[in-house]
């Protein structure tokens, strides 16, 4: 009953954001088409690897129904994948805006101007912050303020940059600050975060390539015995102690693998 309602809430979310265009970028609603396309991919892999470690079919095939559990990973890497994208595009729009505030022109100006420059940068139509921008100017033709069109951004990107933008516009526009300068700064903090995470992510491409061959070599070094030395590897498929070494064997990879990447997942 509660997965249900669950379930319901979310396809309710999702239709709210296809009527209105509009994306929380904190949710991601699979369709039943990638749901059975990710079930699939991973029950495939899944019983690859139970056919290697066990070589028995029905062996293989207790593996598949963790298959269930991938869609919910996937949406996850989804979520902040595209949460990463709109941060470092918004990073671009706050330069656009930084140049036309610094020109004289006004806030509202500066937006309509940076949809333009954002439309050459990003072709494609569909790319977040052209949505997102093609939405504040509407919403600024029709008389609403600058600071709600920023803020209901805000809410949905649920990004600490784009919050915090939001936070000193205000502030700046009821105070009477320096706009560019807020501007500026904010686009040089953002900026800077952005290269450091950049940085960080070179200094452990190498890691994580390590970190990627040895979760697969336990499979291929298993593939390759068991295909060569038949024999020497009968006692482990053929009977119950060797079925079990090789289940705890498969825990202590995946331990490893989760483990390995969690260190990998540097947060800035």
């Amino acid at each position: 009953m509660e997965l249900d309602l669950q379930n319901s809430e979310l396809e309710e979310v999702a239709a709210k954001q296809n009527y209105s265009g509009l994306i929380d970028y904190d949710v991601y609603v699979m369709s039943a088409k990638e749901k059975v396309f990710y079930v699939l991919l991973a029950a495939s892999v899944l019983f690859a690897i139970g056919y290697i470690f066990y070589h028995h079919i029905i062996g293989a095939l207790i593996l598949t129904p963790l298959a269930l559990l991938y869609p919910k990973r996937k949406t996850k890497d989804i979520i902040e994948k595209r949460k990463s994208e709109l941060n470092l595009q918004f990073k671009d729009l706050l330069y656009s805006i930084s140049a036309s505030l610094t020109a004289g022109k006004s806030v509202e100006t500066a937006f309509k101007e940076a949809l333009n420059d954002l439309c050459i940068l990003y072709p494609d139509p569909d790319t977040y912050i052209i949505r997102e921008v093609e939405y504040i100017v509407r919403r600024l033709e029709m008389n609403e303020t600058i600071e709600d069109a920023l803020e209901d951004l805000a809410k949905r990107s649920h990004l600490e940059d784009i919050q915090n933008f939001t936070d000193v516009f205000k502030t700046c526009k009821r105070t009477g600050g320096n706009l560019v300068n807020v501007i500026r700064n904010s686009t040089n903090i953002i900026n800077d975060k952005i290269e450091i995470k950049e940085e960080i992510n070179t200094l452990l491409a190498a890691k994580k390539f390590e970190q990627k061959v040895l979760s697969v070599m336990p499979f291929i070094m298993i593939l390759i015995l068991s295909l060569t030395t038949e024999d020497y590897m009968a006692p482990v498929f053929d009977t119950i102690v060797g079925r079990i070494v090789m289940t705890f064997a498969i825990i202590i990879i995946a331990i490893g693998y989760f483990v390995s990447k969690k260190i990998m997942d540097i947060k800035i």
